[in-house]
């Protein structure tokens, strides 16, 4: 890692931000000999090198969401396994969280950034002070070329009482010091439903609050009605249709007050978890210097990731949804690609999977039954459910559904979506199948190994054709 101060730089290229997009970005850029500088800061105190991901996202929460499985599944087979939890498991297992932070940033982000020899590392916030030049504090930089890949932060919602309120986001969640007794998530989106359940297997009461009628929103219906059924058999309490109209904190219990179908209710408990999506990291990089459009702080940009300046290119969170940090990566892989090799590729965000790690795992590429309709296609759909799926009974975990949506003329697959356990690793056969056009035809004539998960995307392919339940396991 390279650290310049007090000093004006020059360079081909200056990356704003030090997260997934922006290490992509800096690797495309040292392969094709580009004198680049790399500046990042951390906008909120998790952000560290690295990014959201690796610090206060996708690795520390999937660490916690897995152990927390773990003591849930140990949980169902107490008719087989008699266990007793540690005291302090929960400071034990977050002190393994930690340490597997620590060792990922090092090994995936400072060890490769010390390995990039096109590549200097600023420290600090930049802001644009003309087409060509940013500053941070200490430090002026000067590039021909730029790319915007800041992030995004979580975005806290104007409700009546927030500021005086000391509530907690994905950061301070994740970096608690004891269990809370109980807890109130707001917001049903990956980041709030996986937070809600892997308390919940901790041990915590939690209560989850959505404002629309049901859990992701944005999911195929029958994804979000069957994963709700299943974590409220698990114990959760979810209120959908609620709108928040107070938070406060009174005799030591932080409160909720919200109104659903016309009633007023009152919801306590030690912490409140606010899940209310993200808002970008754009307001201090004085983007109107530079004639930078956005949209609601989001950055615009065309199907080549370039900004309103032809100059300034922008990638990740900071150009708004989805925020996945593998989309994040790839575009700033673009973007680089683009500005400097002469590319003019874009990135199709129909075939771009997405995944919720809660158990039954949810995961999703392609169209939705309403989206297709939206766009004038004519389509068919059709699901079925896991307890079909051979491997499914084997691991006695036979919740959740998939479903495919096909073009009804040509039967090319549109979209695949999927409930189930281990669906993040599931939905890139329906990946494969979006990407690259494929039929259900084409899906069930591939040969799939028994028994596996797997197999459970050509059943519901062969669904199509006749009910699988009547079909034996060796069926084509």
């Amino acid at each position: 890692m390279h650290d310049k101060q007090g000093e004006t730089m020059k360079f081909e290229y200056a990356i704003l931000g030090q997260g997934a997009a922006a290490f992509a970005a800096a690797i495309r850029a040292n392969e094709l000999g580009i004198k680049t500088a790399m500046v990042g800061g951390s906008r909120t105190p998790g952000a560290r090198l690295g990014g959201t991901c690796v610090n206060v996202g996708c690795v520390p929460s999937k660490e916690l969401i897995m152990q927390g499985r773990f003591i849930n599944e140990l949980s169902l087979r107490e008719s087989i396994i008699s266990y007793k939890l540690k005291p302090g498991y929960f400071e034990t297992s977050m002190s393994e969280k930690d340490a597997l932070v620590e060792k990922m940033r090092a090994d995936k982000y400072e060890k490769v950034l010390d390995s990039l020899e096109n590549v200097t590392y600023v420290e600090g916030l930049a802001s644009f002070k003309g087409d060509d030049t940013i500053a941070t504090k200490n430090e002026e930089i000067t590039a021909g070329k730029f790319l915007i890949a800041t992030g995004a932060r979580a975005s806290i919602p104007k409700i009546k009482g927030i500021e005086g309120l000391r509530y907690l986001t994905n950061e301070e969640a994740l970096s608690l010091n004891a269990l809370p007794e109980s807890l109130l998530v707001v917001g049903s989106g990956a980041l709030g439903l996986e937070f809600a359940q892997m308390f919940l297997h901790f041990g915590s009461k939690v209560t989850l609050l959505q404002r629309s009628d049901r859990i992701l929103s944005a999911w195929e219906p029958e994804i979000g009605a069957f994963l709700k059924g299943y974590l409220e058999e698990e114990g959760m309490d979810i209120r959908t249709g609620m709108e928040i109209k107070e938070v406060g904190e009174e005799d030591g219990q932080k409160y909720i007050r919200a109104v659903g179908n016309g009633k007023e209710s009152v919801f306590r408990a030690g912490e409140i978890l606010l899940a209310t999506g993200r808002a970008p990291n754009s307001d201090m990089l004085d983007l109107g210097a530079v004639k930078v459009d956005t949209d609601n702080g989001f950055i615009k940009v065309s199907k080549t990731l370039q900004t309103t300046n032809g100059n300034i290119y922008a990638a990740g969170d900071v150009t708004g949804p989805p925020m996945l940090e593998t989309l994040a990566a790839k575009e700033g892989y673009i973007a680089t690609s683009n500005i400097f090799a002469g590319a003019k590729k874009e990135v199709n965000i129909n075939e771009v999977p997405q995944a919720v790690f809660t158990s039954p795992e949810a995961a999703s590429v392609g169209l939705t039954d309403r989206a297709a309709n939206g766009l004038g296609i004519k389509c068919s759909c059709n699901f079925i459910r896991l307890s079909v799926v051979a491997k499914a009974n084997i691991i006695k975990d036979t919740r959740g559904i998939v479903k495919i949506v096909i073009d009804h003329k040509t039967k090319r697959v549109l979209g695949v979506h999927i409930l189930a356990s281990n669906a993040a690793d599931l939905i890139h056969e329906g990946t494969m199948a979006v990407k690259f056009g494929m039929t259900i035809d084409d899906i069930i004539d591939m040969v799939h190994v028994f028994p596996t998960m797997s197999e459970s995307i050509k059943l519901a392919a062969q669904n199509f054709y006749g009910d699988v339940s009547k079909l034996s396991c060796c069926s084509i």
